[in-house]
């Protein structure tokens, strides 16, 4: 089966908005970072809300991963736990972290996936923490126990969840499709973050899923691979590169009038994550300025 992205490729990339390799070297980001900062100005009005999940940026230090995200012109982040440890740092160290985006003209939007187990001081914390940083939507994987633990401080905090599917090794969420049937009857503010890669590993076609579950979507996690359905192990590359049928899933988001955060989450481990997570924010840029 083609590619269905293999085609205008080489046209997107040359019209996007943003250039991979123009990027600063990494040696002068993290001065950036310490900047005063503007409010961010957008490259062009864009049809869906662009962000990084700073998994992508993980052996960073986190004023060079905001740096970074500032570089590319993205306003939003979803924070892994290498730049804050939701489930373990105090209240204070969580606020400051949210304070210090805040100041670089960045919106905290989501997390790197948060274990939530059957132990309310533990989940507490996590929920507690989130909240002090400002988050909107907290990234997560609760036990399915856990669930009538979670939903009670969903409901306390007032606090937007979205849960994680992670692909055919995960024997909790493995697709939309579980993660939907444990909280479909839950408190509205619980619902998804839908990987896309992870879906597609599984063997779902992911623009369907955006489709089925829009009406409780509030994150995604945008990727590309290039693994089998079935594959134990992801093989990511950069966006656009692939298997996935990027305009699909975009025209999915746009046609379900997705209000939320599509989350960059590049995590090719060879050559520089920079440069990759570059070309994969400006192949979808460029995609979007196509599409009618």
């Amino acid at each position: 089966m083609p590619n269905p992205n293999t085609i205008t490729r080489r046209e997107i990339l040359r019209t996007a908005a943003f250039g991979a390799f123009s990027l600063p070297l990494l040696g002068s980001i993290g001065r950036a970072a310490a900047a005063p900062s503007a409010p961010l100005a957008p490259v062009r009005p864009e049809r869906l809300r662009l962000g990084v999940a700073s998994y992508s940026l993980r052996n960073l230090s986190l004023d060079d991963a905001i740096a970074t995200v500032k570089t590319l012109r993205v306003s939003n982040i979803a924070l892994f736990k290498n730049h804050c440890a939701w489930e373990t740092a105090s209240v204070a160290e969580c606020r400051a972290v949210g304070e210090k985006l805040k100041a670089a003209g960045l919106a905290l939007t989501g997390s790197g996936v948060v274990n939530l187990p059957n132990d309310e001081a533990k989940c507490r914390q996590a929920f507690e923490n989130v909240k002090a940083a400002g988050m909107s939507t907290m990234v997560c994987k609760p036990d399915i126990a856990a669930l009538p633990l979670v939903e009670k401080l969903v409901k306390e905090f007032d606090q937007k969840l979205a849960i994680h599917n992670h692909g055919p090794e995960d024997k909790v969420y493995p697709t939309p499709e579980v993660a939907w049937n444990a909280i479909k009857s839950l408190d509205a503010r619980i619902g998804l973050c839908i990987d896309v890669g992870h879906t597609a590993r599984f063997g779902d076609d992911a623009a369907a899923s955006i489709k089925k579950y829009a009406a409780r979507l509030y994150d995604v996690h945008m990727k590309d691979s290039v693994a089998v359905v079935g594959a134990q192990k992801d093989v990511p590359i950069e966006v656009g590169a692939g298997r996935l049928d990027v305009r699909g899933m975009l025209r999915a988001l746009i046609d379900v009038n997705y209000k939320g955060v599509v989350a960059f989450e590049y995590e090719k481990v060879a050559g520089n994550p920079v440069t990759g997570l570059a070309e994969s924010v400006g192949y979808v840029r460029g995609m979007l300025a196509g599409m009618s």
